[in-house]
């Protein structure tokens, strides 16, 4: 019995010597690995095909899926990486010379990115070969944005005169001027002043008490449509399809301010599909869900009526296009909306709200609870862009606390910290999880982390300052699905029980997950200083220990207390 289980511990251990060897070569972590070690027994896991993306492999095999790159902009410019998995020496790989640049942007699709250069300057860049496709010089020049699909590139002047079109749309290929149009002056809600759907199948603009729609292919023929809405504020296009358009209008002379949802295109329908009013409102954040069936609204008010914000007020409400859901999301716990987010399905979305330590919930297109995280310092939330996997975190001013959850297993794949970050993305392929902490929000600790899907560090570089940090867009659809990687990560798990199983007394050298501790609880300043000076007054340590001192006092204590009793005891008795 000892020989066959020595030979049997032999044996795995070379198997998983074998992983981890593979795995290194490829720059990967041994926890994330292939199916080729999944039991041929195991059966695959199968997801509700109503709630969650299919998780089946795709046509094309692993070695078509395109690499991952970053870009990086730091003081003297930008460059882009070789994404994960990095080379044998752990270090990313420049793709081209470093170029001297105040801002860039990818277009949605990843196809071109601009570079606005400290002269005005504006450079249109092709993303595969990083060759500079055309320039534009735009005098004076204050924003510039490029469309989806990098068609357009748009600019914004500062105007002189009313009559002069400040706004200028121009084509990246020819370098022509699409459209022009006067704009006074730009705000976040008001830039850019003409939206694209992602597809770049639609396009619109909010005038006076009107949207208008454009022909994104021709735009020499002027206003193809228009929805009229006095009053509005705010719009928001749907996503693909572009069928929808949603508009603002905020309470005026006590009539109470709305939110409004409209088809589009030359059928726009004069009426809306899906209303919904309230008493209250500031300010709105839409959020379309993938497929533009559903929207979530986040009302903010600068006024709480309770006094129990500084903030004010944020509710959050629901509507579907068709108008047979329209009312307010059921949350469980008093406080404000941190974050809402969309998972790429579009049939689920979650919610971080309430007081500090905040909640976090998963509801489905019915507004139905489907899972809860729990609570904590959270505030952030990320979903992976497979579908499956959660990141909730807690960035800004909260310390840096991030879980990864697997929604479909409905269970924790692990967690860890990443302080001072001020953005955060999931990687195309779903694979890797990227925060930074940039400037001007901080001035210092600037930086770069990369984590794996399940919350173990792969990366870390620290800049003297560094400005932005993203991914290249891609298709999610082009890479390889990440289920493959937790199924065989269950079947090393698998592995391991039944070899403990069979009554091994040696120790297996099986990879499995580390257990996951849960994160202490936060503990501010001054409650820590309050715990040193109590030991140092009592002689009882944090812990809740009594130093050597405090138990001579308290048996000195105790024999003195005895002996008085004595005493007493005996006079009584005389």
């Amino acid at each position: 019995m000892e020989g066959e289980s020595s030979h049997r511990h032999r044996a795995n251990a070379l198997r998983v010597s074998k992983v981890f060897v593979k795995f290194a070569t490829l720059g990967l972590s041994p926890y994330t690995q292939s199916s080729e070690l999944s039991p041929p027994q195991q059966p695959p896991i199968t997801l509700p095909a109503d709630r969650f993306r299919s998780l089946s492999l795709p046509s094309k095999a692993m070695s078509s899926s395109p690499s991952l790159e970053i870009l990086v902009r730091d003081a003297e410019g930008f460059i882009v990486w070789n994404g994960p998995p990095f080379s044998s020496n752990g270090q990313p790989t420049p793709k081209n010379e470093r170029v001297s640049c105040s801002s860039t942007k990818f277009s949605l699709d990843g196809s071109k990115f601009m570079a606005v250069k400290s002269d005005g300057t504006i450079s249109i860049y092709d993303s595969a070969s990083l060759r500079e496709m055309r320039s534009f010089a735009v005098a004076n020049v204050t924003a510039a944005e490029i469309s989806p699909c990098g068609t357009y590139l748009q600019t914004f002047q500062k105007p002189t005169t009313p009559q002069e079109k400040n706004v200028s749309l121009w084509n990246t290929d020819t370098g022509d001027l699409a459209h022009g149009l006067y704009q006074k002056s730009i705000t976040k809600t008001t830039w850019p002043s003409i939206r694209f759907s992602p597809d770049e199948s639609s396009a619109c603009r909010l005038a006076t008490n009107e949207v208008q729609f454009f022909d994104p292919k021709d735009f020499s023929k002027g206003i193809t449509s228009r929805i009229r809405v006095p009053g509005v504020a705010a719009f928001e296009l749907s996503k693909t399809p572009a069928s929808h358009v949603a508009v603002f209008v905020p309470e005026v002379k006590g009539s109470p301010g709305s939110v409004q949802i409209f088809g589009c295109g030359k059928d726009a329908e004069s009426q809306p599909s899906a209303r919904r009013s309230f008493f209250r409102c500031s300010s709105v954040q839409f959020s379309w869900n993938h497929g533009s069936t559903g929207l979530l609204v986040v009302v903010q008010s600068d006024v709480d009526k309770t006094n129990k914000s500084y903030y004010g007020e944020t509710k959050l409400h629901y509507l579907t296009v068709d108008g047979t859901h329209e009312g307010l999301v059921p949350l469980r716990k008093e406080g404000p909306v941190h974050d809402v987010q969309w998972s790429f399905s579009g049939s689920e979305f979650a919610v971080v709200y309430g007081f500090m330590p905040a909640c976090v919930t998963i509801f489905d297109k019915k507004c139905k609870p489907l899972m809860e995280l729990g609570e904590g310092p959270y505030n952030t939330l990320r979903w992976n862009p497979k579908g499956r996997i959660l990141c909730v975190a807690g960035f800004g001013n909260l310390p840096g606390d991030m879980t990864f959850w697997d929604v479909v297993s409905k269970k924790q794949l692990g967690s860890n910290k990443a302080e001072w970050s001020v953005t955060s993305e999931w990687s195309p392929d779903g694979r890797y999880f990227l925060t930074a902490s940039t400037a001007p929000r901080r001035q210092i600790d600037n930086g770069i982390k990369i984590f794996n899907y399940d919350g173990k560090r792969y990366f870390k570089k620290m800049f003297e300052r560094l400005y932005q940090v993203e991914w290249k867009p891609e298709s999610p659809d082009r890479f390889d699905e990440i289920s493959e990687l937790l199924r065989s990560v269950e079947s090393l798990k698998l592995e391991e029980g039944k070899s403990q199983g069979q009554g091994s007394s040696q120790k297996k050298l099986v990879a499995s997950i580390p257990t996951i501790q849960r994160p202490a609880a936060y503990r501010p300043p001054h409650a820590k200083q309050a715990a040193a000076i109590q030991a140092e007054l009592l002689g009882v340590n944090p812990e809740g220990e009594m130093s050597k001192n405090a138990l001579r006092n308290k048996k000195k204590r105790e024999k003195k207390k005895a002996a008085e009793a004595a005493a007493a005891s005996g006079s009584n008795n005389a």
